[in-house]
């Protein structure tokens, strides 16, 4: 049964958290021993350190000591970054079958995993999400804001136990709702290295995908996103923009009229899967992660968890972040409803930087793999052809898009 053999995966892992750092060479599903260096454990945050926070550390496969060091944050709130290490840019996945039945899932190599070109930290947080977890109650109220001084708090911890990789690149990397926790973590440390803290860490920026930034922007840019991706008629869309005045995330409720044709709006798109609207609504939750999520309820102690959400937009952080000269990348899978790349490049035009490098595509192989501009602040914005909220729509394309961006190359 799957089960039996997720049961056996999440016991391997979490029969490591009493060490703050233990080499993995072997893992169920797999066969052999890994070929990257793994290392899982915990480091405490917070006054007691009560707070006990999960970590993958894959090695780069190319050069460790030199690569670029990212830490990974997924989305959510609460998705345990095993999502990230077995479905989005990791070494490993599940190898799926046409259909799935139950039997135990198997682990394999990836071809495209960013691990080729850096190492990463995969980080369960908040706390209850994956195998983080509290030693005591936890009383603090989460947050935004307090979950960015936590993740501060755990990468400096495990820079003073990971030296060697103390001069590496910095970046802190994730996507969807991590949009709005890595700019105000970047702004953390950043901070911190100004109060002189130690270690003082070399960051050089963040990366982004289909970010969470500004529910003004996401919900008031799905509508017109929907329109021309032809999913509303054009008197539809025409009707929402004068009854609704381009406002959809907070509408007026003596409103009516406009509460009636975004409801015509709802009822277009109530059977779109909003994550790749190419793809069919009963594929919303793909194999692997079915597999991830069937791991983690294996221990019910293991949740995933709701954030209080304090940072209502993360514009301010960019601009904070872009005037300290750090750079970005911030991509977006043009198939995706959630966050819709218009509502990426909407605010993205509010911080007012000029265009350095003007809109063009970028190819593989002669090939249009998705369109780019750059900015003045050192950020990069580029689109993925065909892609959804997150990168396992499109590894290859995924990852030659990073491979390029990490090594300062143009798209």
């Amino acid at each position: 049964m799957a089960e039996k053999l997720l049961l056996l995966l999440l016991l391997t892992i979490s029969s490591l958290h009493a060490n703050s750092g233990s080499i993995v060479k072997f893992l169920p599903g797999f066969e052999g021993p890994l070929p990257f260096e793994l290392e899982t454990g915990y480091i405490g945050v917070g006054e007691e350190e009560e707070v006990q926070l999960f970590y993958y550390f894959i090695k780069s496969e190319k050069n460790p000591k030199e690569d670029p060091l990212l830490l990974w944050l997924s989305g959510g709130p609460g998705c345990s970054s095993l999502t990230g290490l077995l479905i989005e840019n990791g070494p490993l996945k599940f190898k799926v079958v046409d259909d799935y039945n139950g039997n135990s899932p198997t682990l394999i190599s990836t071809t495209y995993s960013w691990t080729k070109v850096a190492n990463i930290i995969y980080l369960d947080q908040p706390v209850g999400t994956g195998f983080s977890y509290a030693r005591t109650q936890f009383l603090d109220t989460p947050s935004d804001s307090g979950e960015a001084k936590r993740v501060h708090e755990f990468i400096r911890k495990w820079f003073s136990k990971h030296r060697d990789f103390i001069t590496n690149p910095f970046y802190v990397a994730g996507d969807s709702y991590a949009g709005k926790v890595i700019p105000a973590t970047v702004q953390e440390i950043s901070q911190g290295n100004d109060l002189g803290l130690k270690p003082k860490l070399n960051i050089e920026g963040y990366v982004l995908g289909n970010p969470v930034t500004d529910i003004d922007f996401e919900y008031n840019q799905r509508i017109p996103y929907a329109h021309g991706m032809g999913l509303l008629s054009d008197e539809l869309y025409e009707s929402l923009e004068k009854s609704c005045r381009g406002n959809y995330g907070n509408i007026d409720p003596h409103n009516t009229e406009c509460l009636e044709h975004f409801e015509e709006y709802t009822k277009c798109t109530s059977r779109v899967n909003f994550a790749l609207i190419t793809t069919p609504l009963c594929g919303i939750v793909s194999a692997p992660r079915r597999y991830i999520e069937e791991l983690l309820l294996a221990n019910l102690s293991i949740t995933s968890t709701d954030d209080c959400y304090d940072i209502k937009s993360s514009v301010p952080y960019h601009m904070n972040n872009s005037i300290k000269g750090y750079r970005s990348l911030i991509y977006s899978g043009d198939h995706d409803l959630m966050v819709p790349f218009i509502s990426t490049e909407a605010w993205i035009r509010s911080l007012n930087y000029s265009i350095t490098d003007k809109w063009r595509p970028w190819m593989i192989r002669h090939q249009v793999a998705g369109y780019t501009q750059t900015y003045a602040n050192n950020m990069t914005f580029a689109t993925v052809k065909g892609g959804g909220h997150t990168t396992e729509y499109k590894l290859q394309e995924s990852f030659i898009m990073f491979q390029r961006w990490i090594s300062g190359q143009l798209l």
